[in-house]
């Protein structure tokens, strides 16, 4: 795959309490050269910096595991999509809960991952998907 400039590189933004797992999955992604990747271990935080302008988040659907006064994964959610409707977010969840993942989708997630083993390679996957439609639509205008 060839390396994108810098300013083509994809930003992405990593949001999980789980100190170990966030640890794992910005390893996993900085391993891309075409990632620009920040991490963020609560929900606040990310909220607080979307002025960098992420082309996608990943979010943790439980971010309130350490701190219970924490905003939960939907709360961030819905305060991405305040901020820019635009900004892709991809929920993740150790649960396989089809609730949750429904819950989601109402609030404007477009997946939602259940952490295990092949978690990595499927956020990856759907984060180049993007990409690519992103610049089909350019070349398209």
């Amino acid at each position: 795959m060839e390396n994108l400039d810098n300013h083509e590189k994809i930003k992405i933004c990593l949001v999980d309490d789980d100190a170990l797992f966030l640890t794992l999955l910005a390893i996993e992604f900085e391993q891309n050269p075409n990632f620009e990747v920040v991490t963020y271990p609560s929900g606040e935080l990310c909220v607080a910096h979307l002025s960098q302008k992420p082309d996608v988040i990943i979010l943790d659907y439980h971010l309130n595991g350490i701190d219970a006064n924490a905003m939960n994964g939907i709360e961030t959610l819905d305060k991405i999509k305040a901020f820019d409707a635009n900004i892709t977010v991809l929920m993740l969840s150790s649960q396989e809960k089809r609730e949750e993942a429904l819950q989601c989708m109402a609030h404007d997630a477009l997946d939602y991952v259940v952490k295990s083993d092949m978690a990595f390679l499927r956020l990856q996957n759907v984060i180049l998907t993007l990409q690519v439609v992103k610049k089909l639509k350019i070349s398209d205008n």
